[in-house]
């Protein structure tokens, strides 16, 4: 009595599967419908050869897929990263590998109808600090790599024929309720199975690593490689270069673990300060990684976003409002009154000029605008004097905001030369401009803080020798005073993105309020703790 509804409900999917092959039966209701022999979808009536031969590539294809999903994945290690190599059915085959949080490439390494994804899940604790006690692994981690890699995928292989045959089978049994047709349904994945593999292999693409589609923080990279020309005549120094990328990742988490005595409460608040993002695309991609991972509550731009300020660039601009905190922002020289007027309009920014003061996260903020136009240095340019002079109006707009009883609590101009003179009417000064840093106390007690190029130089990057960093800094202010407490420089470059470097800093009036009986690790004189990792 149990199994009666479900045989009910086999004999209604059948019945269900045979007016899809059959429908003229259902048209003709004046025919009584013959009952399907026991084991037979099709009924005593054979349908026409290539209504059968397309059901039963229907329940192959659905079989072998359910197959690939149920089992046809594997749990590998590459180096000291745990990954998941799949199978997937596919149009247009190719490899997708995901790096999170970093992004994704795909390659157009074959063509047949499936499609190997890899996703790197986690680095390996105890594989990981291996390499980082033993620098020498380095070394010979390409060989491990490839090691693991070939493995990896043998195993898969053999992991897909045992998914694709079971699920073929199973679902053919299911459907037609016949061995034999069952085991024809699993020989059939089988075949399509090893017609896949030799399609593979027949148009594989090795050269398919020069030309990927990057996403993500790794959409970078091709302006930080270079073309395919130069990665073809260096390929040895590139693939080296893929490799570290797998170790590097593991020296960035360990950093964490040696910074100075500071530790930031929940209550600090955090500015990042970025700056000469000079149109790099990937300059937001990091920007709102760095928002999530130190939670922060404002962000300060000390100018050149674009590249020449034309009205064709405005679109660039667009990502701001979802970067997850507010945006304050002082024109640079590559930037345009155009430009200027459009960050106006945008949602969450606030832009700042001729001493323009905002509050914002808990700070009151006053900047001004670069002093000259100057895109592709060929106008007059008013050089240091124009400079300093836009820096004095800043200094008295300063001035009368502290005998208004309203001081400011960080200044922004994109030139330094602007920047200094506001010496003594402001804790902390920001700028940009020269795509180095500096960290300077000015005599009037004023810090100068002068960010890198968060957009490692832009599109004018390429025509270096060497790719420039990326650089931007977290700034941790008191919520009461509104003093800076500490800082972190973030420092990305190398080929491709693959070197990463983080640098806590602690100001000298802090350093020398320090107990000498602190437990804690020592700051080093300049106040920093620095493990970076191996640059190319």
């Amino acid at each position: 009595m149990v199994r009666a509804p479900f045989r009910a409900a086999a004999d209604r999917v059948r019945h269900r599967l045979t007016q899809l092959v059959r429908p003229n039966s259902a048209k003709s209701p004046k025919r009584p419908a013959r009952r399907p022999a026991t084991g037979d979808l099709m009924g005593t009536a054979t349908p026409r050869p290539f209504v059968r031969a397309l059901a039963m590539l229907a329940v192959v294809v659905i079989g072998a897929w359910l197959g690939l999903l149920a089992v046809g994945s594997i749990r590998t290690p590459v180096g000291p990263m745990d990954t998941n190599m799949t199978l997937r059915p596919s149009l247009t085959g190719g490899s997708k590998i995901n790096v999170s949080p970093l992004g994704a490439l795909e390659l157009d390494s074959h063509i047949a109808p499936l499609r190997l994804d890899v996703n790197v899940d986690r680095l390996d604790p105890v594989r990981s600090q291996a390499l980082v006690d033993q620098p020498e692994r380095f070394s010979g981690l390409q060989d491990e790599v490839t090691r693991d890699v070939a493995a990896g995928t043998r195993e898969l292989a053999v992991r897909s024929c045992v998914a694709v045959i079971s699920g073929a089978t199973a679902l053919g049994l299911v459907v037609y309720r016949r061995p034999r047709r069952a085991l024809a349904a699993g020989g059939l994945a089988l075949t399509l199975l090893a017609a896949s593999g030799v399609s593979a292999y027949a148009t594989w693409n090795p050269k398919s690593v020069l030309e990927p589609k990057f996403s993500g923080l790794l959409s970078s990279a091709p302006s930080l490689v270079g073309d395919a020309r130069s990665i073809v005549t260096e390929f040895d120094i590139y693939q080296q270069e893929l490799a570290r990328l797998v170790t590097n990742v593991t020296r960035l988490y360990d950093a964490t673990s040696t910074l100075p005595v500071y530790q930031p409460d929940p209550g600090t608040i955090r500015a990042l300060h970025v700056s000469d993002i000079h149109l790099n695309p990937a300059a937001w991609h990091i920007i709102a990684s760095l928002v999530k991972q130190y939670e922060i509550d404002v962000i300060i731009d000390s100018g050149d976003t674009m590249d020449h300020g034309s009205a064709a660039e405005n679109g660039f601009l667009d990502p701001i409002p979802d970067l997850g905190a507010p945006y304050v922002w002082v024109r640079g020289n590559h930037d345009s009154k155009v430009t200027q007027a459009y960050l106006e309009k945008v949602r969450n920014v606030r832009v700042l000029d001729n001493g323009r003061t905002v509050d914002v996260a808990g700070l009151r903020i006053a900047g001004t605008g670069d002093a000259s136009f100057t895109p592709d240095r060929t106008k007059p340019v008013g050089g240091k004097a124009a400079a300093e002079l836009q820096g004095m109006r800043l200094a008295s707009a300063l001035r009368d905001q502290e005998q208004a009883g309203t001081p400011v609590d960080i200044a922004v101009a994109h030139d330094p030369n602007t920047a200094r003179q506001t010496d003594g009417t402001v804790p902390l000064v920001l700028a940009g401009h020269v795509h180095h840093r500096v960290n300077e106390q000015l005599k009037g007690g004023t810090r100068l803080k002068v960010e890198g190029s968060t957009g490692g130089g832009g599109l004018r990057a390429v025509q270096n020798d060497k790719p420039e960093k990326v650089r931007a800094s977290v700034l941790y202010l008191d919520r009461e005073t509104r003093r800076l407490q500490a800082w972190d420089e973030i420092t990305l470059g190398g080929l491709g993105l693959t070197t990463a470097e983080v640098s806590r800093h602690l100001p000298e009036e802090n350093l020398k309020r320090e107990s000498p009986a602190s437990p804690s690790p020592s700051p080093s004189p300049t106040g920093s703790a620095t493990r970076p990792t191996p640059s190319p």
